[in-house]
C-alpha cells in the first residue's frame, strides 16, 4: 500500500499532528487535530503551494488552533482540527490524489471531519467521500450543506454592519469605503453584498481577471496587492490568507474597522493591542467567519436549514457582546474572545471528566 500516515509529535496542547503521504498519488499533506473536548474536530483542507513541509506544517497548526476557537465560540458541539495538501491547485489536482486523502481521512474513524478551504471545491471534497464517511460540504446527498463560502461571506457582512454601529454609530455601508483584500469565493460574495449595501468598493487580488470584473460589474477601485495598505479606507475586509495584520502594516493602516474572513489576521496576538492603540476595532476573524463551518456542522449533524439560520444569526449578537465588554473592560476584542473560548473549553472539559 502506498499510503503511509507518520504520527508526528503534537505541541502541548494538541492531540494529534499526522503527515500523510502517498507516492503513486502525489499526495503529501497533514491533518492536526487540536481538540476534541466539545466533539469530534472539524476543519477545512487548504489546498496550497507551500515552499516547505515546515511551512505547511506551521500553517495547519495554526489553522487547526482556529478550529476549536471557532466552532466552541459558534456553540456547535465540535472540536477544531485542520488539513492542508501541499501541491498547486491549479495543477496539481488529480482523483487519485482526492482519493488517497480520502483514505487517509477514513483512517481517523470519525475523530476529524473535512471539508472545503483554499483551493478545494465541492467536485474536490465530493471526490474525497468516495473513500470516507468523514468529508462534508458536499452538494449531494440526504444532508449535504453545499459550498459554505456562501454562508462564510453573509456572517461576516451582518458582523461588519454590527462592527461599523459601533464605531460610525450607523450600519448604512453607503458611501463607505470599504477595502476587500482577496476576491476567492468569499470575498467575491462579500464584495457583491457590500456593493449592494452601497459601499465603495475597493478590490485586491493577485488574480488580475477577478479584480478586472469586480472592476466591470461592481465599480470598484483596483489596487495591486503590495499597495493594499497605503489605501484610504474606512473598512477593511482581509479575505485572503492570514497574517497579513503585522506592527509595519498596522503602522499604515487607515481603517476603523478590520471585519473580514480570512483566517489568523493577526501575525500575532500582541497586534490587537497595536490596531486598538489607533482606535481601530478589529472584529476576531474566527467569530465572523463562522458561517462556512456553522453550514458544514448542519451536515455533521444530519441537521436541517433551520440550524444553519439560527446560528448564523448569532454571529452578529456575539459579536456585540465581545464590542461590550471590550469596551467595558478596556480589553482587546480577541482577548474578550479568547476568555470566552477557554470559558467554554473548561466546561467541557469538566463534563467529560465527570463522565468518566
Amino acid at each position: 500500500m502506498a499510503l503511509k500516515l507518520v504520527e508526528e509529535l503534537a505541541p502541548a496542547g494538541y492531540e494529534r499532528l499526522v503527515y500523510i503521504e502517498d507516492e503513486e498519488a502525489g499526495l503529501r499533506a497533514f491533518v492536526c487535530i487540536h481538540s476534541t473536548a466539545c466533539g469530534p474536530a472539524v476543519g477545512g483542507c487548504r489546498m496550497w503551494n507551500y515552499a516547505t513541509l515546515d511551512e505547511a506544517r506551521t500553517d495547519v497548526l495554526r489553522l487547526a488552533a482556529g478550529m476549536t476557537h471557532k466552532n466552541a465560540m459558534a456553540g456547535l458541539g465540535l472540536g477544531g482540527g485542520k488539513s492542508v495538501i501541499l501541491g498547486d491547485p491549479r495543477s496539481d489536482k488529480t482523483e487519485a490524489l482526492f482519493r488517497a486523502f480520502g483514505q487517509a481521512i477514513e483512517s481517523f474513524g470519525g475523530s476529524y471531519y473535512t471539508a472545503e478551504d483554499v483551493g478545494i471545491s465541492p467536485e474536490d471534497m465530493a471526490i474525497v467521500a468516495k473513500e470516507t464517511s468523514y468529508a462534508v460540504g458536499l452538494d449531494d446527498g440526504a444532508h449535504a450543506s453545499g459550498d459554505p463560502s456562501p454562508f462564510t461571506a453573509e456572517g461576516v457582512f451582518q458582523c461588519l454592519k454590527v462592527g461599523a454601529r459601533a464605531v460610525f454609530g450607523t450600519d448604512d455601508l453607503t458611501g463607505r469605503r470599504v477595502l476587500v483584500q482577496g476576491l476567492g469565493h468569499v470575498g467575491w460574495s462579500l464584495a457583491e453584498k457590500l456593493h449592494a449595501a452601497g459601499a465603495q468598493l475597493l478590490v485586491s487580488d493577485v488574480n488580475v481577471q477577478a479584480v478586472e470584473t469586480a472592476r466591470d460589474t461592481l465599480g470598484a477601485e483596483v489596487c495591486a496587492p503590495d499597495e493594499v495598505f497605503a489605501q484610504e479606507m474606512d473598512i477593511f475586509a482581509p479575505c485572503a490568507l492570514g497574517g497579513v495584520l503585522n506592527r509595519e502594516t498596522v503602522e499604515q493602516l487607515t481603517a476603523r474597522l478590520v471585519c473580514g474572513a480570512a483566517n489568523n489576521q493577526l501575525l500575532e496576538p500582541s497586534v490587537a493591542g497595536d490596531l486598538l492603540k489607533r482606535d481601530c476595532l478589529y472584529l476576531p476573524d474566527y467569530v465572523v467567519n463562522a458561517g462556512g463551518i456553522i453550514s458544514v456542522a448542519s451536515e455533521v449533524h444530519r441537521a436541517g436549514p433551520e440550524y444553519r439560520t439560527e446560528r448564523l444569526a448569532q454571529i452578529a449578537s456575539r459579536v456585540a457582546q465581545i464590542i461590550e465588554i471590550s469596551r467595558k473592560e478596556r480589553m482587546t476584542t480577541i482577548a474578550v474572545a479568547d476568555q470566552m473560548v477557554a470559558e467554554i473549553l473548561a466546561s467541557a472539559k469538566g463534563k467529560v471528566a465527570e463522565a468518566v
